[in-house]
């Protein structure tokens, strides 16, 4: 792991940080919502070979594992699958994710899918509460409930929801269903290296044990440096960060980043906005506008420097060759123009390498809220939209 900050930044005065950081390093340690700093706050050894049985049975026992969820409880599982399988070849058993929308489109298309064949599901939710998942849900079980018997249905249910409280929780005891539970003291976006994104990410076929390595490989100066250049943008008008990729494999891992940063900091009138890009395609779509537009925006770019296979091509150079000679001249164009970069250098892509970036990230995201003097952990925002829908629903408005 490489991390380039002065290549194509501005230089940043770090040591006027330094009190700053000292209170908050004391605030990671005491603060509630903070037990992802400590990894084995995250999970404990029983719970990891709790999941690696688990994920053994359901291997065994299923063609299809559905993962319901929304927002954290699939975004981190879902961008670490995405990053480590074939682009082609689905995982055995095949891992979906629902739940992430209101489409009856999706959803029925989904059961025409999977009518067929042998199905679990892992239902993925702290409060037990969330609209999305639980419809989702509801018409998944309804399928499952004349398929399955109500003994061999226990077996293929899983709930992941809070420890001592929840309408999942009640319903998992009712039912005998399998259940793992959410740290009470880590909230959603910071949950991937839990039961929530370790179990689907377990089902693909990764290995958790070398995800779980990476993060505590983590470099915590890197991870401060990068916060205060956040803010120290941030300060002077660059208002969006641009998570930039040229390996396609990342995009939802981006997705993820959008979420961990949007929600942790983007409150009380504050925030730089989380956009990605994929290039070199988006260089067809977007570039002119981040040579040449308006100067707010800034980049943050993770680049893999070796990938799997080396092809040759006609100009003399591999492929994996000319995509990181891209990657370096865009940087240093968009340097020229006055768009400033952070670069992230992945030697390559496992998991140890995304262990690292999750927990590097989760640091980051949670020291910039600190220095904007916001609170890193709620979403108050997000919770204001559901109470409106839900009035407009209990009221037989739609």
């Amino acid at each position: 792991m490489r991390f380039d900050y002065e290549t194509y930044m501005k230089k940043i005065n770090y040591e006027k940080y330094t009190k700053d950081i000292e209170g908050i390093n004391d605030n990671l340690v005491t603060d509630s919502m903070t037990d992802w700093y400590n990894i084995e706050k995250c999970i404990t050894k029983e719970e990891l070979n709790e999941i690696k049985e688990t994920a053994d049975f359901v291997r065994k026992n299923c063609d299809v594992f559905l993962v319901i969820g929304i927002g954290g409880s699939f975004l981190g599982a879902k961008s670490v699958i995405e990053a480590l399988t074939n682009y082609f070849e689905k995982t055995k058993p095949e891992v979906i994710f629902v739940g992430t929308s209101l489409s009856s489109d999706y959803l029925y298309e989904l059961y025409e899918h999977i009518k067929d064949k042998e199905v679990m599901i892992n239902l993925i939710s702290k409060s037990g509460s969330t609209l999305e998942p639980n419809l989702a849900f509801e018409y998944l079980m309804d399928k499952m409930e004349k398929k399955y018997s109500k003994e061999e249905l226990s077996k293929r249910v899983i709930i992941t929801t809070d420890r001592y409280e929840s309408k999942l929780l009640d319903l998992a005891l009712e039912k005998d269903y399998r259940r793992f539970s959410v740290p009470t003291q880590i909230g959603g976006r910071y949950s991937v290296l839990t039961p929530v994104g370790l179990l689907p990410i377990a089902v693909s076929g990764l290995d958790i044990d070398k995800l779980l390595l990476g993060a505590r490989k983590c470099d915590k100066d890197e991870a401060i440096k990068y916060a205060i250049i956040r803010n120290e943008l941030y300060s002077q008008g660059y208002y969006i960060e641009s998570f930039t990729i040229y390996e396609e494999k990342m995009l939802y891992f981006t997705e993820w980043l959008k979420q961990l940063f949007a929600e942790t900091q983007g409150k009380d009138n504050k925030g730089i906005l989380p956009i990605s890009v994929l290039n070199t395609r988006d260089l067809h779509s977007l570039g002119q506008y981040y040579q040449e537009g308006k100067r707010i925006i800034f980049e943050t770019v993770i680049n893999i420097v070796k990938e799997r296979k080396n092809i040759k091509t006609n100009y003399g150079k591999s492929l994996n060759d000319i995509n990181n000679i891209a990657c370096d001249a865009v940087a240093k164009a968009h340097y020229n123009g006055g768009v400033y970069s952070n670069i992230i250098e992945l030697d390559e892509l496992n998991e140890e390498t995304i262990g690292y970036l999750i927990y590097f990230f989760e640091l980051s995201a949670a020291i910039g809220g600190y220095l904007l003097h916001v609170n890193p952990f709620d979403q108050p925002g997000v919770s204001e939209y559901k109470r409106i829908m839900m009035e407009v629903i209990n009221n037989d408005s739609i």
